[in-house]
């Protein structure tokens, strides 16, 4: 899978820009502030119809303009196709081969991409937040039907914690309702939770032994599923929505009392483990960042063996993070089979073969030109 070509209109600095690209490594040159993240950053939200960096979509869209528009044309294994997507302040609308989708969990896959930027080192030590967002993002790209549960999970969630809020203030005394919520958000929370289970063993299955080279054989990565309720990952559906029925039970007057949800997938957490030590609390910067690094490598493998084909990566401002060992090992893992995104204030310093060969582009004040 590979962009053949990326159209931008009034997207963040960039007023009209079309470009083409290779199916190799393509290498953004530019300094601070002229727009080399937003290319990147464009492709991710062509892929994902969501940005990395902000949830606040108006954001993307250049100043004092309606809308921005991100075009794309694609090469996957079942021929050329495109995709669209129109940012505006009224929402977005995202085009497929130019026919409409009605929801964006319809469009959501067509195009898998993994992104790695200098926040995803915090993917290890970061709040447990960043963790979920990167479950709720890997499992996405493969299964359009966890976004679904997903979306229909937060709007329960959010019901459920506005009417815990009026039981708190006592603007309601029926808890029927509550019942009756807690009833659908355990039914959608063990969806989410059995689809986690899967897609961590795969990622579990991948990241070992690429944390195993990385270290060079000294280290052994084991992910852990931090869980709100009391049920192992072979458990059946309908056990899980037991389960999740009798903690709320356990805990429903402390919800009443605190005004929120207190369990659920939205509280969950994953807890890495080098040689059997939490990496988060006792692993070295190193440790945390090849654990990092390994994750973002068996997210490539684990969508090129879920889909058939490698995703395309970017990687944002990320190969100044690592050192010389870790840039090596992750240049070496890509070269002649992923289509790569570089961005970067400079190469020099950089002795690699991959970037020596690579298409290189300059950004100054939101132009871009191709220089080789």
């Amino acid at each position: 899978m590979y962009i053949k070509n990326l159209a931008l209109v009034n997207y963040r600095n960039y007023e009209k820009t079309e470009l083409t690209f290779e199916n190799k490594v393509n290498v953004i040159l530019g300094e601070n502030a002229q727009g080399k993240t937003n290319v990147m950053e464009s492709i991710f939200v062509l892929s994902m119809a969501k940005s990395h960096r902000t949830s606040n979509d108006k954001e993307l869209i250049k100043w004092d303009e309606e809308y921005a528009k991100i075009t794309g044309g694609l090469e996957r294994k079942s021929g050329p196709f495109t995709l669209e997507l129109v940012i505006s302040k009224k929402g977005k609308k995202a085009k497929h081969n130019y026919i409409e989708q009605q929801k964006l969990s319809q469009y959501v896959g067509a195009m898998n991409t993994v992104m790695f930027a200098p926040e995803d080192l915090n993917l290890v030590k970061g709040s447990p937040q960043v963790r979920r967002r990167f479950i709720d993002m890997e499992i996405g790209q493969v299964s359009p039907v966890y976004m679904h549960d997903l979306t229909r999970y937060q709007k329960i969630l959010h019901q459920r914690n506005q009417y815990l809020k009026q039981l708190q203030l006592r603007k309601q005394s029926d808890q029927a309702l509550l019942d009756v919520l807690t009833m659908q958000l355990s039914e959608a929370a063990a969806k989410i939770l059995k689809k986690r289970f899967e897609f961590l063993q795969l990622l579990q299955k991948w990241a070992e032994p690429i944390h195993q080279g990385i270290s060079r054989g000294i280290e052994t990565l084991k992910i852990e599923y931090k869980n709100s309720i009391d049920v192992s990952e072979n458990e059946e559906l309908s056990k899980m929505i037991e389960a999740y029925q009798e903690k709320f039970d356990k805990i429903k007057s402390r919800e009443i009392d605190r005004g929120v949800t207190l369990a659920g997938p939205h509280r969950d957490d994953l807890v890495f483990y080098v040689n059997d030590k939490d990496v988060q609390t006792f692993g070295s910067q190193g440790q945390q960042r090849t654990t990092a690094l390994s994750l973002k490598l068996a997210e490539i493998e684990l969508i090129h063996s879920e889909i058939g084909e490698y995703p395309i990566l970017l990687l944002d401002d990320v190969l100044s993070e690592l050192d010389d060992y870790r840039q090596s090992h992750l240049l070496n893992t890509i070269q002649g089979k992923v289509q790569t995104f570089v961005t970067t204030t400079s190469i020099d310093g950089i002795n690699h073969d991959t970037l020596k060969q690579a298409a290189t582009y300059k950004v100054v004040s939101g132009e871009i030109k191709k220089l080789k």
